[in-house]
């Protein structure tokens, strides 16, 4: 018997969609901590080495019957969506990957869905606490693309939750975010200074791995049909975390803000999510401080440019 299939002992399997993403290789190892069987399904796996078996898959591209395929053969009781589109993507795109996615996977039937949507599905709120109550009205096609994903699993009656996220930090966090970006340079020793847009917003951060155990709680529950807010629970100012960054660092790198040519976007300036449902349906409660989660983001950035570092050294 291999080690995917289902035991006598009755433990549950899981296919987690993004597998290989900063959110979905957290995902997987804490299912595998908790027990869980798993399998994953990424774009790419190419250097990818877990002790779990990977499907390399777009799932974008890929028919309803290829991922209901997936589903049968690993016997899974949940599926998790950890995949999408954030970063550098047109609107077309973030569309396929974070709404059509949704209803290719609905149409594949699995036992339990499990989508991982995002707190910018609110759109600007005043400074009050976000509710799963607030309405929903994203100004960006990220919020906009991942709201109708949300949609389509609630309309669909599907069996599964929708967890919707705030901004996401903790070891491994994308050089493509602010703070990833920071923590990049950081890593990077420049002596340039990094030159970024005026710092103004108070966002809620969450550290990844308390996400992660988000997601497990939600897959073990019987809750269905709704959405939960995942988040830290505080709004915190971005200046405030940048130079927390700086000063784990200790170098006193520079930090140049600027305004932007033409202006910025609009965006969520103040974000701070009320997670009492989280507490109450899934006993999950934030345990990660801040400076935890910073701190670990900055040893993975050091361990990340660390090889290149000793090749530019040897050249």
């Amino acid at each position: 018997m291999s080690a995917i299939e289902r035991r006598p002992d009755g433990g549950r399997t899981v296919l987690v969609l993004g597998a290989t993403g900063f959110v979905g290789g957290h995902v997987c190892r804490a299912f595998a901590a908790a027990g869980w069987r798993v399998a994953g399904v990424a774009r790419t796996v190419r250097g990818a080495r877990t002790p779990y078996e990977i499907h390399e898959l777009d799932l974008v591209a890929a028919e309803p019957a290829r991922v209901a395929e997936l589903v049968g053969r690993h016997r899974a009781d949940v599926v998790v969506n950890a995949a999408g589109a954030v970063w550098g993507v047109t609107q077309a795109e973030m569309d396929l990957g974070n709404r059509d996615l949704v209803h290719r996977l609905i149409a594949a039937g699995p036992p339990r869905l499990i989508q991982l949507g995002s707190v910018h599905e609110y759109g600007p709120v005043p400074r009050t606490a976000i509710t799963e109550a607030t309405p929903t009205a994203p100004v960006t096609p990220y919020g906009r693309s991942k709201l109708a994903g949300a949609r389509a699993l609630l309309d669909s009656g599907t069996n599964g939750l929708v967890l919707r996220v705030s901004n996401v930090s903790g070891p491994g966090t994308s050089a493509v975010s602010l703070l990833g970006m920071v923590a990049a340079h950081l890593a990077a020793r420049s002596a340039e200074p990094l030159r970024l847009a005026p710092l103004l917003a108070h966002r809620d951060f969450v550290d990844v791995r308390d996400l992660a155990d988000a997601v497990v709680a939600a897959a073990a529950s019987e809750v269905t049909g709704r959405v939960v807010n995942i988040g830290g629970g505080e709004a915190t100012s971005v200046r405030d975390l940048v130079a927390r960054l700086v000063a784990l660092d200790g170098r006193g790198a520079g930090i140049v803000q600027a305004p932007v040519a033409g202006g910025r976007p609009p965006e969520a300036e103040w974000q701070r999510m009320d997670v009492s449902l989280a507490r109450t349906l899934l006993g999950w409660r934030p345990r990660r401080s801040l400076e935890e989660s910073l701190r670990d983001l900055l040893s993975s950035a050091v361990r990340a440019a660390a090889p290149t570092m000793s090749a530019s050294a040897h050249r």
